[in-house]
């Protein structure tokens, strides 16, 4: 399998118009303290349903002859993205979610018509539930990060990206099974940095880079739900492997922080996986050289906006 190209991405771009937004991007250069003037915060947490999931989503079920049922597993966002996209084309949706995943986000499936089914563990566990309902009931089975529509869906964030920010010099990009980042770096294929900031609970991409190969490892802690895959995609790890390059790891601390300053800084609410960007910066771990422009994706708001504040 291989990363999706330009084509497959502007493609998907025209697919999902009218579906998605093209969300808009926040300059901090008025923003005190923190992080390093210049930054841009990419504010993909204001997609309907609250991430990015549904670039994927929406191309993955609108390409192609469109199924009657749709079978998927999801920590929560590529659920309601999945959710979202099946009620608005007019598809029956059976989403499978780990019961480790936050009660905001598996309340919220079912109210847009889907039938959930909640299984204990965390995503892995969830998916392998998923494979074995398709396997029985019928129905097209979404891979949450690993299908190139899906991976192609992302990348039309990395599209609006250079469209907002000509003059980026690095992306900042929360990275769970790859989906993301994998797209993202699709995009740009080495023309700008493209960094993947995972938590020490959810270090796929990092285990991979280190091991030259995608590697199954535990996850835990705080960003679980949304950046919780055990392992790295195939289709992302062809472009993780040759454009993508660094990666950097935080602590459920640090985001923590990342939120609290989200919050008080811009007054957005952003999930946990969504901050590790910014956590990156305010710590120190991600430094830009001088000159640099730095874009942070916020890419999910999925969270009790209470626990932010």
């Amino acid at each position: 399998m291989t990363a999706p190209t330009r084509e497959a991405i502007v493609a998907a771009a025209a697919r999902i118009s009218g579906f998605v937004r093209r969300t808009p991007i926040l300059e901090l250069e008025q923003v005190v303290g923190g992080v390093p003037d210049g930054t841009v915060l990419k504010l993909d947490l204001l997609q309907p349903t609250g991430t990015f999931k549904v670039r994927g989503a929406f191309n993955l079920l609108a390409a192609g002859e469109r199924p009657e049922r749709v079978v998927a597993a999801s920590g929560g966002n590529f659920a309601l993205a999945i959710a979202h996209a099946a009620r608005e084309l007019g598809i029956i949706a059976d989403l499978f979610v780990p019961d480790s995943s936050p009660p905001e986000k598996i309340g919220r499936i079912s109210a847009y018509g889907a039938q959930v089914h909640v299984v204990a563990g965390v995503y892995h566990h969830a998916l392998d539930a998923s494979r074995k309902f398709a396997a029985t009931s019928g129905g097209l089975l979404a891979h949450a990060y690993d299908l190139p529509e899906v991976v192609a869906g992302a990348g039309t964030c990395g599209m609006e990206i250079a469209a907002q920010v000509p003059n980026a010099t690095t992306v900042l990009v929360a990275v769970g099974g790859g989906g993301l980042i994998g797209g993202i770096s699709s995009w740009f294929r080495g023309d700008v940095s493209v960094i993947g900031v995972e938590t020490h609970g959810t270090p796929s991409m990092n285990a991979a880079l280190t091991a030259g190969r995608p590697v199954e490892v535990e996850v835990s802690g705080l960003a679980v739900s949304s950046l919780g895959s055990n392992r790295i995609g195939d289709i992302p790890w062809e472009a993780i492997s040759q454009w993508v390059t660094g990666s950097v790891l935080v602590s459920d601390d640090e985001v923590r922080a990342a939120q609290r300053w989200l919050w008080n800084e811009t007054r957005l609410v952003a999930e946990p996986g969504a901050a590790t960007t910014v956590a990156a910066l305010l710590t120190g771990r991600y430094q830009p050289e001088p000159g640099e422009t730095v874009v942070a994706l916020i890419c999910g708001a999925n969270t009790d906006p209470g626990s932010v504040s």
